[in-house]
């Protein structure tokens, strides 16, 4: 048996929209946010990191020695604690806090910024600025700096990792201060001579290196996003293009509709006698016509209301319809509109599920479900039944509703692509060629507008079964059995 999970949840859409994509000289706020997310989970990588150095440090000092880190005293310590409390504090900021003129993402990743840069450096002094690679951990802070922010912010960040470095060479070397007092060039240069002479160096070469990265980045990140723009400019042409099409869908959908009344009016008055008598033949003509007519009336139909179903979709579902929806009366609404077609297959619908309330769109839930519920009796065998039950999971308050035939099912490979617009499998034509193609393409609509799971489970000749889940459900107390 074939499985597959479908899910249009808004809150969990991962495709590609406007609101994801850059927006100006730096990053928009939500995909900030999201990397400040990130690089707080990332710092408790390096709390961890560090606290297994100051473990190596107590029981192997040894080994440390060997990499020239001699006198660890208390900072690896001092470090884990400003670390720990900060990543708390840029928690609680996000999480708690209304964003403000002076609360808001780069404010909260400059703090970050330049709270790391103060402990890097104190890390960087006691572990060794120039006989350890430690500091080539400020060039982590550039990369960040060119990705997060606009090229002049990332500058102002390269100028600050320079300035910071620049202060532990010269705190730990201070015969800096004694050079411009020296103005006689000595021939054989003393030990603090050469010292200081390789620390200048290693100074300059590293803030050097620096201020080369940040301009290769900066240049790399203003060509990402330049890219990103066209994205955005080639995403609002084709949205556009798409509103513009379903526009003239439903134009000529409408146009196609007075005429095809007024063919199926014709053919009922001839039916009816009042245009003569008619010779059997035409009659049976006349019933071919009118089958078509009305199968293409279906269609149209289906399409304006997926029309709707898609403006709502754009509009986000205004919630200003949703309202608490008792399932059991809209699924017996559904099924008494499908009477007709139950009594024209032979099949019987058997329902035993627990009431629940779920908080959606009613006349859209209903459709949802008589759209389901009909697929399941349109490709039954005649004289067949469909079986409506209920699970409630109520220490999750979740629901699920499955509505289970046993007709011709679907094949594995058709599973996935049913909730696509228009797509047919060759299976249900041969089942059913007066289908309009599009039921499932408005189950799906209205289930991304409701924020409803669907799971298909199919066996092809042993039938379909759909859970339609529900999240945040109410019990009530009646119930149909």
């Amino acid at each position: 048996m074939a499985t597959f999970d479908f899910s249009w949840n808004k809150a969990n859409d991962q495709n590609v929209s406007p609101a994801t994509i850059s927006s100006g000289p730096k990053l928009n706020d939500e995909i900030l946010i999201t990397n400040i997310r990130w690089f707080i989970i990332f710092r408790w990588g390096v709390i961890a990191a560090l606290i297994a150095f100051e473990i190596l440090a107590t029981l192997s000092s040894e080994t440390l020695i060997k990499f020239g880190i001699i006198d660890l005293k208390d900072w690896p310590i001092s470090i884990i604690l400003a670390l720990s409390i900060a990543n708390f504090a840029y928690a609680h900021a996000l999480k708690h806090r209304e964003l403000s003129l002076f609360h808001n993402p780069t404010i909260n990743l400059w703090v970050q910024i330049v709270v790391d840069l103060v402990c890097l450096s104190v890390v960087v002094h006691f572990v060794g600025s120039t006989a350890t690679p430690a500091p080539f951990f400020y060039v982590l802070h550039i990369v960040l700096a060119c990705i997060f922010f606009s090229t002049r912010e990332s500058l102002l960040v390269t100028f600050l990792v320079c300035a910071m470095y620049t202060f532990v060479l010269l705190f730990e070397n201070p015969i800096f201060i004694q050079l411009p007092q020296s103005g006689v060039i000595d021939a054989h240069p003393s030990i603090e001579s050469r010292q200081s002479n390789r620390v200048l160096l290693w100074m300059f070469v590293l803030n050097t290196l620096f201020f080369i990265i940040w301009y290769v980045v900066s240049r790399l990140s203003m060509v990402v996003r330049e890219h990103e723009m066209r994205l955005l400019d080639a995403y609002r042409q084709i949205n556009q293009t798409q509103v513009e099409k379903d526009q003239y869908a439903v134009l000529m959908t409408h146009q196609l509709k007075s005429p095809l009344d007024a063919i199926r009016s014709k053919i009922n008055l001839i039916k009816a006698g009042y245009c003569g008598e008619s010779s059997q033949e035409t009659k049976d003509v006349l019933m071919k016509i009118d089958k078509r007519a009305k199968n293409m009336a279906g269609l149209i139909l289906d399409l304006l209301r997926l029309e709707r179903l898609k403006q709502t979709c754009i509009d986000c579902a205004d919630t200003a319809t949703l309202k608490p929806v008792d399932i059991c009366r809209t699924l017996q609404k559904s099924i008494d509109k499908l009477k007709p077609v139950t009594k024209a297959k032979n099949v019987d619908i058997h329902v035993s599920i627990e009431n629940f309330a779920y908080h959606g769109i009613p006349d859209q839930l209903e459709i949802l479900l008589e759209n389901i519920i009909s697929n399941a009796i349109t490709y039954s065998f005649d004289g067949g039944s469909v079986e409506v039950t209920s699970c409630i999971d109520q220490a999750n308050d979740t629901a699920s509703l499955t509505i289970t035939d046993h007709g011709i099912g679907i094949e594995g490979k058709d599973l996935p692509n049913i909730f696509n617009e228009y797509f047919y499998s060759p299976r249900a034509v041969t089942h059913n060629q007066a289908s309009s193609g599009v039921g499932l393409s408005i189950v799906k609509k209205a289930a991304e507008n409701n924020n409803l799971q669907i799971k298909v489970n199919s066996e092809p000749g042993q039938g379909t079964s759909f859970t339609v889940i529900f999240q945040h459900v109410q019990l009530l107390s009646d119930a149909i059995k």
